[in-house]
């Protein structure tokens, strides 16, 4: 059995909640053109782009709009959304996160992330934790979307480790199959209903310490 060597983090739903953000600013959208837009539609837009993501909130109010009104929605929604993590503190961590990076760190094992935010290095340096990476890929870095495994992959490239010695922190089906495509082990974070592929399921990161990287 190889030994895992590198930890990769996704980084919304795993180190950090900025999925609540995201739907302020849908919401604030919604609002300025005249409609809402609830909890519950908002779970249409989980694992969606960001276009296609405004394309279902235009439907939701039966909006019409030219592709010219829709580039300036999509601008003013990342806007606001950059405004509200902007002022991100520490104590939104999520549990474990911290103390989990940091023993992961006193071990040796070499720490990257792996997210298709373009914000990142925003929130970590927000939340005090860039610190703790030795590799930070992200929207900026990677053209394809999961479950393409090109952000583990780039990922683990830079750290120097190979594929089969990486374990990927996921939270969604997309990205667990991105870590199986990039053959690296997966560890879901959230429903085992959900995370049924990886190769083990965590509720969150609280109890989380060096012995779960051991397959």
């Amino acid at each position: 059995m190889a030994k895992i060597e590198a930890c990769l983090f996704d980084l919304d739903g795993v180190i950090v909640d900025t999925a609540k953000y995201h739907y302020l600013a849908w919401k604030r959208l919604a609002n300025n053109l005249g409609f809402d837009f609830t909890i519950e539609n908002n779970e249409l837009l989980k694992g969606v782009s960001r276009v296609r993501s405004l394309e279902i909130l235009l439907e939701i109010g039966n909006y019409t709009a030219t592709e010219e009104e829709k580039l300036k929605m999509a601008a003013d929604k990342n806007e606001w959304y950059v405004e509200y993590i902007s002022k991100l503190k520490e104590d939104e961590i999520l549990p474990g996160v911290r103390e989990f990076l940091l023993e992961l760190k006193a071990n040796g094992i070499k720490i990257a992330l792996g997210s298709a935010s373009k914000n990142s290095m925003l929130i970590l340096n927000n939340l005090g934790l860039t610190k703790y990476f030795d590799a930070i890929i992200d929207g900026n870095k990677v053209s394809k979307a999961k479950p393409d495994p090109e952000v583990f992959i780039l990922g683990a490239e830079e750290l120097g480790i190979s594929p089969e010695n990486c374990v990927v922190f996921e939270d969604a089906k997309a990205g667990i199959e991105a870590a199986k495509a990039a053959n690296m082990k997966a560890i879901g974070v959230g429903d085992k209903t959900i995370l049924g592929l990886a190769d083990k399921v965590v509720k969150d990161l609280s109890n989380a310490n060096i012995d779960i990287i051991k397959f």
